[in-house]
């Protein structure tokens, strides 16, 4: 185990840039994110090289002022029984408004059809 987790090590070490950051050093985030904890893991950061002709896009995701996000389905993708030991589940996969399918997931029927009932239509 030793042997494997020193020749992770070594492939990582490959990749990894020593960068220095200073008290003062600019990151570029969104003003949509400006409410969020403004401190981070060092190891998130990149060093931001200022360009005037740099202009972030980005789209408003419609945080809340706790900071939480409210996401709604837009439609259901597929359907699926789980058998466990005693009993089977119905499950839908479902695809959320701003997400990609890739990201859709798969949830309880009973309870999408009590929360989202125009899905089922």
């Amino acid at each position: 185990m030793v042997t494997a987790q020193s020749r992770q090590k070594s492939y990582a070490d490959l990749k990894r840039k020593h960068v220095e950051f200073e008290v003062g050093d600019h990151v570029a985030l969104p003003p949509s994110l400006s409410r969020v904890h403004n401190v981070f893991h060092v190891s998130q950061l990149r060093k931001y090289v200022s360009d005037p002709s740099h202009v972030l896009s980005y789209k408003t995701l419609g945080l809340q002022e706790d900071l939480s996000f409210n996401e709604r389905p837009v439609k259901i993708l597929d359907r699926k029984d789980k058998v466990l030991r005693n009993k089977t589940i119905s499950l839908v996969k479902v695809m959320w408004r701003n997400n990609v399918v890739e990201e859709a997931t798969w949830e309880l029927e009973l309870d999408m059809l009590q929360q989202y009932s125009e899905l089922f239509q």
